[in-house]
């Protein structure tokens, strides 16, 4: 099977002749989400968890994981604090996925099509229907024109 790889083009290329160093945003977001329980705890933030115990229980992660996690996620700007409180309760905070974060949601699903296709002999546990018509939803790159486009289609160009 033949792999096909983007073209870097512009100023990129050639490509030994270019570095994204510490400017490369795919490592700035990798040590965002750097721990496996990140990814889990944002999954769960897009199936609805907002309280700290949901977290833990859903992510089946230990309190002092989920509570490190959670801060650094805050921290970040993914998920923020909210106050609520319940009568005759203290107040008490929850999570809620901000703009920033609520961008994540197509990384996400790559992830999960991934999985789905790659690591698992069923096809996975779940996957995402369309409420509107109930077709299977999956991740796919556009150019903003709204062609779909595959990797051997692609040009990587500087920004300028």
């Amino acid at each position: 099977m033949t792999t096909a790889t983007l073209r870097m083009t512009g100023e990129l290329d050639p490509r030994d002749g270019w570095s994204a160093g510490a400017e490369c945003t795919i490592a700035k977001s990798v040590e965002v989400l750097s721990a496996r329980s990140a990814f889990l705890l944002m999954r769960e933030a897009f199936y609805g968890a907002t309280r700290f115990e949901e977290f833990v229980r859903r992510a089946e992660l230990s309190e002092p994981a989920a509570s490190a996690r959670l801060h650094e996620l805050v921290e970040h700007g993914l998920l923020e604090l909210e106050p609520y409180q319940e009568p005759g309760q203290r107040t008490r905070n929850r999570y809620r996925l901000t703009e920033k974060g609520a961008d994540l949601f197509p990384v996400i699903v790559s992830l999960m099509q991934w999985g789905n296709r790659w690591l698992s002999d069923t096809g996975g546990p779940a996957e995402l229907v369309h409420r509107g018509c109930g077709a299977v939803v999956h991740a796919e790159l556009r150019c903003e024109h709204g062609h779909a486009v595959e990797l051997a289609d692609l040009d990587l160009a500087a920004i300028t």
